[in-house]
């Protein structure tokens, strides 16, 4: 049977139980938390202390420049950001599934937390939020125009946010899929391009790498953006 390159993108399952559910729920156990008094078994470990370092980073870039009413955001956000890091690269791992290449997972974050930004700028300011509809200084003939262009771009916001997670790593995991087995079968052959193939595919997964965390960073800031402009 000829298998697709596509066919690592489909969600695998075990005795019809879809394993997407402990893909999901697998993060979670990797991170240490805080032990209360009087263990403290956590509070001298050196991955603790960079978790707290990354969050405080993340919290410093991401979340202080919103206005005071977007810091109740920060433990959501800096949450999201953590899982979809970790989702990213647990699927960099041989033999692994990445839930974020599935559209329905990306969009199952983006539509949700889209959505509880703009019920919070309708709830909250109704005349500013309905006011980035119309841009200031528009000509009569062109209010109606667009109005409907303002409006389809933020409808559209959350489908741009899920298409981009999972297009990227979609794309970045095909490509190293592709190369590696251009790869398997260069040394099979003896061929000496296999050397400078495989120094490409080194390269490839490093930037891959890069790519799993830009794409989460990319994400929450988008997000935080949002945020910014209903609160």
């Amino acid at each position: 049977m000829t298998l697709s390159a596509f066919d690592q993108f489909l969600s695998p399952t075990l005795l019809g139980i879809p394993l997407i559910a402990l893909a999901l729920i697998l993060p979670w156990p990797l991170y240490p938390t805080p032990q209360p008094a009087p263990l403290h078994r956590w509070l001298a470990n050196r991955l603790l202390s960079f978790q707290n370092w990354f969050i405080n980073w993340m919290i410093s870039q991401v979340i202080f420049p919103l206005n005071p009413g977007g810091h109740k955001w920060a433990a959501l956000l800096m949450s999201l950001m953590i899982f979809i890091i970790t989702l990213n690269m647990l699927g960099l791992l041989p033999y692994t599934f990445t839930p974020t290449t599935q559209l329905s997972l990306s969009l199952g974050l983006a539509f949700p937390l889209w959505l509880a930004t703009v019920i919070l700028g309708m709830r909250n300011q109704p005349t500013e939020a309905l006011a980035h509809l119309l841009p200031k200084g528009t000509p009569t003939l062109l209010i109606p125009v667009l109005i409907v262009i303002e409006t389809i771009s933020v409808f559209i916001r959350p489908l741009s946010l899920g298409v981009r997670l999972t297009a990227n790593l979609t794309a970045g995991h095909l490509l190293i899929q592709l190369i590696s087995s251009a790869v398997l079968v260069m040394l099979l052959q003896a061929s000496p391009i296999a050397i400078p193939t495989m120094v490409i595919l080194f390269f490839l997964t490093l930037l891959e790498t890069a790519v799993a965390v830009i794409q989460a960073y990319v994400f929450v800031l988008l997000l935080s953006l949002y945020l910014q402009e209903n609160i």
